[in-house]
């Protein structure tokens, strides 16, 4: 199998058959890159494969591919996660069999690899069952997200979900009360009610929650701001929920 390190942060299978090999291997694969103008037999595979085992593939032009791997890599260059994901399912229906009142994060377009290893830290740290991601526009889960962690990312399940959508809509279908952090609302985070099953959404620095995720919470909330700096690290503002969250459950034990 062909392993490339010049990616120092990452570890990258490249060529068609290796790539479809690993993934019926059961490696865990969190992206394939392919080239834009690829087609055959041998790639027609490969698609059908990645779609088998839903692992995401993006089409890129071959200057994006070659500045991975200066080998022969036919078109194609995959990465493999650093951690095994979970089941969304086995998570919420584990943690309702266990007795304990149900804890999860859905990151929306977290890309820094820093921040989400720092937010995976807290969350663990203080008891959020799992972590939710997109198959598409997170931060790659690999060995810098896994030292940022702390080691954290080896402890705390991480759910990839191909539509956020349509996981806001089970999560609730499960009795989960979707919370979203946002500073586009007068509510204060001291003012919402997280004793109960509860799913919080944190958004990208840059662009906050996506609208169509704002408009399916249930209840949107801030954190009291009162210095000249407009926003929190997205990292901070994670601990800084889940901390009150964390404090109402203590105090109704």
């Amino acid at each position: 199998m062909k392993f490339d390190k010049q990616d120092k942060s990452a570890e990258l299978i490249f060529g068609i058959r290796p790539v479809i090999e690993a993934i019926k291997a059961g490696k865990e694969v969190d992206k394939i890159l392919l080239q834009k103008d690829l087609h055959g037999p041998l790639f027609n595979e490969l698609t059908l494969v990645a779609q088998q085992h839903k692992v995401p593939t993006t089409r890129v032009p071959v200057e994006k591919l070659n500045s991975y791997t200066r080998k022969n890599h036919q078109g194609v260059v995959a990465f493999i996660s650093a951690v095994i994901y979970a089941s969304l399912d086995n998570i919420i229906s584990q943690t309702y069999q266990s007795g304990k009142t149900p804890s999860l994060l859905i990151l929306d377009r977290i890309t820094d690899v820093r921040n989400f290893g720092a937010i995976a830290r807290t969350a663990e740290c203080l008891g959020v069952n799992a972590l939710i991601i997109p198959s598409r526009g997170s931060a790659q889960v690999n060995s810098d997200a896994v030292k940022t962690s702390a080691g954290a990312l080896n402890y705390i399940p991480i759910c990839r979900e191909d539509n956020l959508k349509n996981t806001i809509a089970y999560l609730k279908e499960n009795g989960f009360k979707i919370i979203a952090c946002t500073e586009k609302t007068d509510k204060l985070i001291y003012d919402a009610d997280f004793t109960g099953p509860s799913a919080i959404i944190m958004g990208s620095e840059e662009n906050g929650i996506s609208p169509e995720y704002l408009k399916r919470s249930d209840e949107a909330v801030k954190i009291p701001m009162s210095g000249k700096i407009e926003s929190l690290n997205v990292s901070v503002a994670t601990g800084m929920i889940l901390s009150e969250m964390v404090r109402q459950r203590i105090k109704i034990k």
